[in-house]
């Protein structure tokens, strides 16, 4: 297929990867960027889930978090055989160093950064959420992951009190702009 020039062309492995809590709208973005921009997205969740033959909330609940999170850790590991992927990251995915120095020898890391009430209300079925819990426990995890994610960002971007149609813009215009898609 010729090479349309409307389009940055990318060398080696330069990912963008989407990070932030449940419900940020990670997956979403990615699946319309990739749209928008011609470029293939993929969700760190679903891989998992592929490779063990089971939801989510299946694998923690049969397996456990630890082998979720190794499995996770690997499956991230072989997205350095492609390149220019839009990557939804599990929201926990933070949590072990080994991921982040991945990601950032892989790419680019966006923070979607918004409020725990903006998640929660996003998250239409809270029983696929295996890490979720109760609104008590949910407010633990947000505040042990919000530090990793700034941490771990080289671009954040707000997503407080803004449409789903608003962040996809604002994003898109930024990492555009940055030569990023």
């Amino acid at each position: 297929m010729p090479h349309d020039p409307r389009y940055v062309v990318h060398e080696g492995c330069d990912h963008l990867f989407f990070v932030g809590f449940l419900g940020a709208g990670k997956s979403t973005l990615a699946r319309n960027l990739g749209s928008l921009f011609h470029r293939p997205h993929v969700d760190t969740d679903r891989l998992v889930e592929r490779a063990l033959g089971a939801s989510v909330a299946q694998i923690f609940e049969t397996e456990g978090e630890g082998r979720f999170r190794e499995v996770e850790t690997a499956q991230l590991r072989k997205l350095a055989a492609r390149k220019s992927l839009l990557v939804s990251c599990g929201g926990g995915i933070v949590e072990r160093p080994e991921n982040l120095d991945l990601m950032h020898e892989m790419g680019v890391v966006v923070f979607l950064d918004g409020d725990l009430s903006d998640s929660l209300r996003q998250i239409q079925r809270p029983e696929l959420r295996p890490d979720l819990g109760s609104a008590e426990h949910a407010a633990e995890v947000y505040r042990r992951r919000r530090p990793l994610y700034e941490r771990a960002a080289d671009i954040t971007i707000d997503i407080r009190d803004k449409t789903f149609e608003q962040v996809a813009l604002e994003s898109g215009q930024l990492l555009w702009e940055r030569g990023l898609l």
